[in-house]
């Protein structure tokens, strides 16, 4: 990416509080708050914390991954930029299109499930309509300005902080008895029949990829150092609080829910967006003697929804309007307006969004289809990131280089990336082991459709410019100068 580009388009408006709480928020959603019940069910209460503990562990090698990169050179649309430097240009452009695509059509299903939200209250009112609402909604967000962004964004994160400090409290003072009727639970359900571990290994793998869905997002902080009014303090902070973060609200969240509910409970089992009744925040808080818990959780979730939709239309946007300033997206898409905004990057990701959504009542075959292009996409971006911290550190050291000269630099390297690889790739694999086993071509090709589609973006890119993985004494590691990062507030 020019400087001069970068320089004349987007603006640093966003606050260090700002990126942090994106960060804390970023991938707290249905996957926390609805469908983690379904973990315990699956794997029972050990299964399911040893699963969300490995992948918070590689979630935050991760982070450390990006962060060192993220400091080092903060630009809008980190992933491709740093697959195109640090490995292959035909990386960089099979991995922005990866996750635009992603993106785009995550704020698709958001929307679509902003409207089964809503029926828990409006069981009657078209739920077109209010797909419609929200896609607006965050279509006027995203276009007034960044800082508008953050601040909203900022809110909505809070919210669902807040929910969760809460959830903790009472489901602490629920389990020592203070709370639900004054019997002290204790951890007899981590004990009871088959627990701690229900189903052995093959369980608590399958519940490893239902807890990689729950992360996805957390990679936002990368995104939006390119619009960090001080990149260098703003995403290393933002990196540390991951880790508390990972502690905090997952695992422990996982725990309250596992000793409050036995994972033979059928409302485990059948959490999802179209009962939010059951969602195990809400059943704990009914445990506690909260009679309005779902109507509560209800709200929490809608909050989450949209959040995540906001949260989706801008790193879609950012990663097209990136990929324009390179060779990897038209020109025209890197137009931005006086405060900054990409709006015909803007305008694009909404149409795609609008399009699928379109797609789900003209023909549901051709919207699964779409939606399942889009499953695996996070995951391949993780690949992505991992293989550029691993080159990225080789070449900064062989160039003569040393650690000290990085404003962050990521912990146990190259165990990190390597890990992340690693677990990533098993996660992509293991999708849907069932499938291969029958034969089943039709239900390979909705879960994997996203492999080959990476796969042919790449192949095609290396053939028309005749790329090649870029050696690392010739690898661009030069940091983002202070004076470029103030030019850009």
């Amino acid at each position: 990416m020019s400087e001069q580009n970068q320089s004349d388009g987007i603006k640093r408006k966003l606050k260090t509080r700002h990126v942090s709480m994106i960060s804390l928020g970023g991938s707290i959603g249905t996957g926390l708050f609805v469908t983690s019940g379904s973990t315990i069910s699956q794997a029972g209460p050990g299964g399911a914390l040893v699963a969300y503990i490995l992948m918070g562990l590689m979630v935050y090698f991760l982070m450390t991954s990006l962060g060192e990169m993220a400091t080092n050179t903060p630009v809008s649309g980190s992933f491709a930029e740093y697959a195109g430097k640090y490995v292959d240009p035909a990386l960089g452009f099979a991995m922005g299109w990866n996750y635009w695509f992603n993106w785009a059509i995550t704020v698709a299903v958001d929307i679509s499930t902003a409207a089964l939200v809503m029926k828990f209250w409006m069981p009657n009112f078209p739920s077109w309509i209010v797909s419609g609402v929200v896609l607006l909604l965050i279509f006027l967000i995203n276009a007034a300005s960044v800082g508008a962004f953050g601040e909203i964004e900022f809110w909505l994160s809070l919210i669902k902080v807040a929910t969760i400090i809460i959830f903790l409290i009472v489901g602490v003072l629920t389990i020592v008895g203070i709370m639900g009727g004054g019997t002290a639970v204790g951890l007899s359900n981590f004990t009871y029949k088959q627990a701690p571990f229900v189903g052995g290994i093959p369980a608590i793998l399958s519940v490893f990829v239902v807890a990689g869905f729950s992360f996805q997002g957390t990679e936002l902080v990368g995104i939006t150092a390119g619009e960090s009014d001080d990149p260098k303090h703003s995403v290393p902070k933002a990196i540390s609080e991951v880790f508390w973060r990972i502690i905090l609200f997952y695992i422990l969240a996982i725990f309250v829910i596992a000793a409050l509910i036995p994972y033979t409970d059928p409302n485990l089992l059948g959490s999802s967006t179209t009962n939010v009744a059951i969602s195990p925040f809400a059943l704990v808080f009914k445990r506690a003697g909260l009679a309005a818990a779902a109507g509560v959780m209800n709200a929490v979730i809608l909050v989450s929804v949209i959040s995540s939709a906001n949260s989706g239309m801008y790193a879609s946007t950012r990663m097209l309007y990136s990929m324009s300033n390179g060779v990897f997206a038209p020109k025209m898409f890197g137009k931005t307006d006086k405060r900054g905004i990409p709006y015909t990057a803007l305008i694009a990701t909404t149409v795609i969004a609008l399009a699928t959504f379109i797609t789900s009542f003209a023909g549901p075959e051709v919207y699964l289809w779409i939606v399942a292009a889009s499953g695996l996409t996070g995951f391949i971006a993780w690949v992505g990131i991992a293989i550029s911290h691993f080159r990225f550190r080789r070449a900064f050291i062989k160039q003569g280089h040393t650690l000290d000269e990085l404003s962050y630099h990521a912990k146990w390297f190259p165990f990190g990336p390597v890990l992340t690889l690693i677990l990533c790739i098993l996660i992509i694999v293991g999708q849907d082991l069932s499938a291969f086993s029958n034969f089943n071509w039709k239900e390979i090709g909705i879960t994997y459709i996203s492999v080959p589609l990476v796969v042919i973006l790449y192949i095609v890119y290396k053939i028309k410019h005749h790329t090649k993985l870029i050696p690392l004494d010739k690898v661009d590691v030069r940091p983002m100068s202070h004076n470029k990062i103030n030019s850009e507030k």
